[in-house]
């Protein structure tokens, strides 16, 4: 099989049923995307399918074939997500860090869909990605930094 990951294929063996969360993590030794709950329900694992937000822990290989897949590991220059992941080292957003990488896909789609959320709009569709550190502050003022610089531009 092969899938689209970070604008590159990736060939592997697997079975067909295999989540994708284990087709990152296990064959392609991309370990940026976690597993937590294994259940889609806390959004650590969240990576982007076709731009928009997808739990990789519930997805299986066959439903993901195809298709455009961007995870925390993806290194474009000048982007949206590098804009997010320096808004995240900037505001110091980690305590234990272990979800961010969930929440900075999340926070990528979100602002993929809408550039321009408001205070409400941005925990609208944060919503579901647990931290467990409580940083929800300051996720949001990272996200916040980022469409203030957006703005600039």
């Amino acid at each position: 099989m092969t899938l689209n990951i970070n604008n590159q294929d990736h060939t592997f063996e697997a079975d067909a049923n295999m989540p994708l969360l284990w087709v990152l993590r296990d064959l392609l030794e991309m370990t940026g995307t976690k597993y937590a709950c294994g259940i889609g329900q806390c959004g650590a694992c969240t990576v982007l399918v076709d731009g928009k937000a997808a739990r990789s822990c519930s997805i299986p290989i066959t439903s993901a074939l195809g298709k455009k897949i961007t995870t925390i590991e993806h290194s474009e220059p000048n982007s949206l997500l590098r804009s997010l992941k320096d808004a995240w080292v900037e505001n110091d957003t980690p305590q234990c860090g272990y979800c961010q990488s969930g929440q900075i896909m999340n926070a990528l789609a979100l602002l993929k869909q809408n550039p321009n959320p408001t205070e409400e709009e941005i925990e609208l569709g944060m919503r579901g990605n647990i931290c467990r550190c409580g940083t929800y502050p300051r996720i949001k003022k990272s996200i916040q930094l980022v469409i203030q610089k957006n703005k600039k531009l």
